[in-house]
């Protein structure tokens, strides 16, 4: 490891410079929290390798897509439509909330908790 330094007044300090802060949402939070209660040895592997924060990224982002992928697919096949939307609001919140948990349950167990 090289490391650089710089002078203030009588002392040499290092140049360190802090790990970027990572773009984690909701799935690589679950997913992060997962790896350390669960899966310890590969968790302290990727984060002193520092391929935990790029892991976790990646998850997360593919979490998303596949979210709303299943959640445009569901809402096809039960046909909840901007038409429904349009005449009976509270019915259609109540079948996309049921559909996004439904789709989020997929998710965990397939993706997250895998």
């Amino acid at each position: 490891m090289n490391l650089t330094y710089h002078q203030e007044g009588d002392y040499l300090m290092p140049d360190l410079i802090p790990p970027e802060n990572p773009m984690i949402g909701k799935f690589g939070m679950l997913r992060r929290e997962f790896m350390r209660q669960h899966r310890r040895p590969i968790y302290s592997g990727m984060l002193m390798s520092g391929k935990l924060n790029p892991h976790l990224e990646e998850i997360d982002r593919t979490a998303d897509e596949m979210l709303e992928r299943l959640m445009d697919q569901m809402a096809v096949s039960e046909g909840v439509t901007e038409t429904m939307k349009a005449e009976n609001q509270m019915e259609w919140v109540a079948r996309m909330n049921n559909i996004r948990n439904r789709a989020e349950e997929t998710i965990l167990s397939q993706l997250i908790y895998a």
